[in-house]
C-alpha cells in the first residue's frame, strides 16, 4: 500500500507543476498533503489542514496540518514550503519561533526532513522511492508519551473505578442512614432537582448524580480551564454542598486514589489540546469511559458543562 501512495504522490506533484507551471507551495504541496491524509487514514488518524498550535507571546501560530488521534490530541506535524526556498533556514526559522520538535516532516516538494524528540532523524528527495518510504513509516511509528500514558490510564480506569463505585455508593447509603445533615440535604437537592431538571428524579438519580459529580468535576475544570464554573452554577453549587456533607479531606483523597492515574494523564493530554471543538471530541472520549459504568448517564456530566457552552458543543449529546 506505502509504495502505491508513494507512486500516486509522486504522479499528482508531477500534474500539479505541469498543468500549474509553477513551484509554489500553495499549489505542490498539495500532493503532499494528499499523501499523509492516506498514511494518515490506514493508521486510524484525522488530517486537520492549518492545525493552529498554543500561542506564543500570544500570537497564534499554524502548520500546514497535523494528524491527530481520535482523542483530537496531536500525533504529528506537517509544514510545507516552496523549493526557492532555503529548507534548513526556513526549519531553523520556525523552530526559534517555538515549531513543534517532536515530529514533525518539513518539506519543498524536492526534500523531506523529519524530526523527532528535537533533532533530525532522517532527510531524503521526495523522489527517492525507497527512503521516502522509511521516513513515512518512522513517522507513523512515533507515539506521543502523554497518549501512550492515557491509554495505559484508561485500561487502569477501567479496571479500578468498580470498586470506586462501590464504596461511594457504600459511603452515601451509610451517610443516609448515619448523618443527618446529609440526609436533610439530600432531601433539599432532590427537591430542586425535580423542580429544575426533571419531576421524575428519584433518590437514587441523585445518589448516581452525586457521584458522577464527585468523580468528574476535576476533569470538566482541568480539560476546559473552568476551575469556577462548578462552583458557579446553580446546580453544581448544591452538589458540592452536598458532597461537602460527607465527603472531603482524608476520606475523598484515599477513596479517588486509584484514579489519579488517569486524572494526571487527563491533565497532561488536555494540555496538548487548543480549540474548544478538540476539547469537546476529547470529553466525548471521557464521556464514553465513565457512561459504561452508569445504567443512565444523568445530568451533571452530560448537560451541565454544556448547557454553558452550548455554542462550542452543538453535538454534545
Amino acid at each position: 500500500m506505502s509504495q502505491h501512495l508513494i507512486q500516486q504522490y509522486l504522479n499528482e506533484l508531477s500534474d500539479l507543476r505541469r498543468a500549474s507551471g509553477t513551484t509554489r507551495e500553495g499549489v505542490v504541496s498539495e500532493a503532499f498533503k494528499d499523501l499523509l491524509k492516506g498514511y494518515g487514514k490506514s493508521h486510524g488518524l484525522i488530517f486537520i489542514p492549518q492545525y493552529e498550535l498554543p500561542k506564543q507571546d500570544g500570537k497564534p501560530r499554524w502548520v500546514d496540518g497535523a494528524l491527530v488521534y481520535d482523542l483530537r490530541v496531536p500525533f504529528g506535524y506537517w509544514e510545507a514550503k516552496d523549493e526557492d526556498d532555503d529548507l534548513d533556514k526556513e526549519i531553523a526559522a520556525k523552530l526559534r519561533r517555538g515549531y513543534p520538535r517532536d515530529n514533525i516532516i518539513f518539506e519543498d516538494s524536492r526534500t523531506a526532513v523529519l524530526m523527532q524528540y528535537g533533532n533530525e532523524v532522517i532527510r531524503c528527495a521526495v523522489g527517492d522511492t525507497e527512503k521516502l518510504p522509511h521516513l513515512l513509516d518512522l513517522f507513523f511509528r512515533y507515539e506521543r508519551p502523554e497518549v501512550a500514558d492515557f491509554r495505559r490510564a484508561v485500561v487502569q480506569f477501567q479496571a479500578d473505578l468498580p470498586d470506586v463505585l462501590a464504596a461511594l455508593r457504600d459511603m452515601i447509603e451509610k451517610a443516609q442512614k448515619n448523618n443527618t445533615a446529609f440526609r436533610k440535604g439530600a432531601a433539599k437537592f432532590l427537591k430542586h432537582a425535580q423542580e429544575t431538571i426533571n419531576p421524575l428524579v428519584t433518590a437514587d438519580d441523585v445518589r448516581e448524580m452525586l457521584i458522577q459529580h464527585i468523580l468528574t468535576e476535576e476533569i470538566f475544570s482541568k480539560v476546559f480551564d473552568e476551575d469556577d464554573f462548578h462552583r458557579q452554577n446553580n446546580v453544581a453549587k448544591e452538589l458540592y454542598a452536598l458532597e461537602g456533607l460527607f465527603f472531603t479531606g482524608v476520606l475523598k483523597k484515599t477513596t479517588l486514589k486509584g484514579l489519579e492515574s488517569y486524572y494526571n494523564a487527563i491533565r497532561t493530554t488536555a494540555h496538548q489540546i487548543v480549540t474548544h471543538t478538540e476539547k469537546q471530541t476529547f470529553l466525548k472520549v471521557i464521556y464514553e469511559d465513565f457512561k459504561k459504568f452508569f445504567p443512565v448517564f444523568l445530568f451533571s456530566v452530560r448537560k451541565l458543562f454544556f448547557t454553558k457552552h452550548r455554542h462550542l458543543c452543538p453535538s454534545f449529546r
